[in-house]
């Protein structure tokens, strides 16, 4: 069997799946975890388990794969070998050439984990056979990535689809990045404990009290239900999707994201023709990144 392999690396985890080439489905699957740290020779932990992990899949199925794709945090170079840009974490991620380190004789694309995530959902999950789709990743942060016109959105530097660095509040502080009042301060996980006062330290918990009638985790929920919305009816405006597609830790929410989410829609989106733009959870979950990690190595010459 032709297989090509996806590999999304993750802050926590990385996540490899390998699927047929010649039918798109999903053979199997491994998960290691993320070590974030560096060998005594130089080289990032992660990349290594990664090198070894390969060899073990390939050992155990008797194949050597015939394309791999790496779906991974940061700005993707334009030649897609590499990170370019990734601060913070995971320490010797940018600038690691994976064609290199793998040492294969096909280029190996690598792209920004938002990004692919998108491309997965296109290619095989709630975007499937769409053309124009924005899509928003709600976890510790808030990433994004945009289909126009069947192609995904880069933009100059590979910088398009940040979309929780959006700013709803021009005098709120300035986020990660410097952005004053971003969607992502507004929603993301990494602010939760500052915005409740030290009492909820993740998402899970939030809800956990939203469902138990809290009134005051209500409270603090639909501020970032709100928020979100706003930024929603801005993105309908500036790039007119087919689709809006959310996933991320926060979308497993449910039903309390869904529900609020849409009746605030609306009340605020613009719809000239009379319907909304339906707004929907990712097919994929976690899975989305590596899905799109091996449509890049199937389609190098299409984002």
């Amino acid at each position: 069997m032709d297989l090509v392999l996806g590999i999304d690396i993750g802050g926590t985890r990385v996540k490899c799946a390998w699927f047929d080439r010649a039918t798109g489905r999903m053979e199997g699957s491994e998960v290691i975890p993320t070590r974030d740290c560096t060998d005594p020779d130089g080289t990032p932990a992660f990349a290594e388990d990664v090198r070894t992990q390969i060899g073990h899949i390939e050992q155990n199925l008797g194949i050597r794969f015939s394309g791999i794709g790496i779906a991974a945090p940061g700005l993707a170079s334009a030649d897609q070998r590499k990170i370019v840009c990734m601060p913070g974490r995971l320490a010797g991620l940018a600038g690691l050439d994976w064609s290199s380190l793998l040492s294969r004789d096909f280029a190996i694309p690598v792209v920004n984990d938002a990004h692919t995530a998108l491309l997965g959902e296109a290619w095989q999950g709630a975007a499937k056979d769409l053309r124009n789709v924005v899509m928003l990743t709600l976890g510790t942060g808030v990433g994004g990535a945009i289909l126009t016109d069947g192609r995904l959105l880069t933009g100059s530097i590979g910088r398009a689809g940040h979309l929780g660095h959006m700013s709803l509040h021009r005098h709120g502080e300035k986020d990660i990045v410097g952005t004053p009042g971003s969607l992502e301060d507004a929603i993301g996980e990494c602010t939760l404990a500052r915005r409740s006062g030290g009492r909820f330290e993740s998402t899970l918990e939030l809800i956990a009290a939203v469902d138990a009638g809290d009134p005051r985790a209500l409270g603090l929920w639909m501020h970032s239900v709100d928020a979100l919305a706003a930024a929603l009816g801005s993105l309908i405006n500036i790039l007119d999707p087919e689709c809006i597609v959310i996933g991320g830790g926060v979308a497993q929410a449910g039903d309390v994201l869904f529900n609020p989410l849409r009746r605030r829609m609306e009340q605020i989106e613009w719809r000239p023709l009379g319907r909304g733009v339906p707004i929907v959870p990712a097919q994929l979950k976690d899975w989305g990144g590596a899905f799109g990690a091996a449509w890049t190595a199937l389609n190098p010459d299409a984002r």
